[in-house]
């Protein structure tokens, strides 16, 4: 996949379109910078709102991930070759997700214990106790909810039963337990509970 060309290709079908580049943003709830990052090879569009950018240039997936229109010869190899390099985006943006859970959950849970030992042992006013207890509280249960709604949002869970990967609810993340980062929950499809493991990709 190269940015460049499918940059340079999405330039050349809005222009046969007869769309700016600030008429394509509006219909697609984005900004214009965003689309001129994407003519210029510096960004990909979001997976989210591809589907709705094909349509309005009226091309497929493949041709605007190719960067050309294709043939029935070539279709089929280069659907493939995309799908393939969808995943790897796709396991890429779920580890950096994960990265970042565990940089928060960390950084939360110290700050937590360094303001409680020096509430504990540092300060001796109990005003200043007392604010710093709970100023640590609310940066622990902060942290700890952003490091769960991350974790949440990078990539499945995959249930060792039926081998089903899902996206749970965040109550179900939540109200789990966990061991790392797999967690005893019921599967959507068959019914059982048990730990189901986090995995990056479909």
């Amino acid at each position: 996949m190269n940015q460049e060309k499918t940059g340079a290709f999405i330039a050349i079908c809005r222009k046969e379109k007869g769309y700016t580049q600030a008429a394509l943003a509006e219909k697609l709830g984005i900004t214009d910078r965003a689309v001129s990052k994407w003519e210029t090879g510096k960004s990909m569009p979001d997976i989210g709102i591809m589907q709705e950018l094909c349509e309005l240039l009226d091309v497929n997936v493949n041709e605007l991930l190719t960067g050309e229109r294709l043939n029935m010869d070539n279709y089929k190899k280069m659907a493939e070759e995309n799908l393939t390099e969808l995943a790897r985006q796709e396991e890429l943006n779920n580890k950096k997700l994960l990265t970042l859970e565990n940089v928060i959950g960390w950084t939360a849970s110290i700050t937590f214990l360094v303001l409680i030992f020096s509430a504990s042992f540092a300060v001796e006013q109990t005003v200043w106790r007392i604010v710093m207890i709970l100023v640590g509280m609310a940066v622990f249960v902060t942290g700890i909810y952003y490091s769960l709604k991350l974790e949440h949002e990078a990539g499945y869970y995959e249930c060792q039963e039926c081998h089903k990967r899902y996206v749970p609810t965040m109550k179900a993340v939540v109200m789990a337990p966990h061991w790392g980062r797999s967690r005893k929950m019921r599967c959507p499809y068959c019914g059982s509970r048990n730990y189901h493991k986090k995995v990056l990709t479909k």
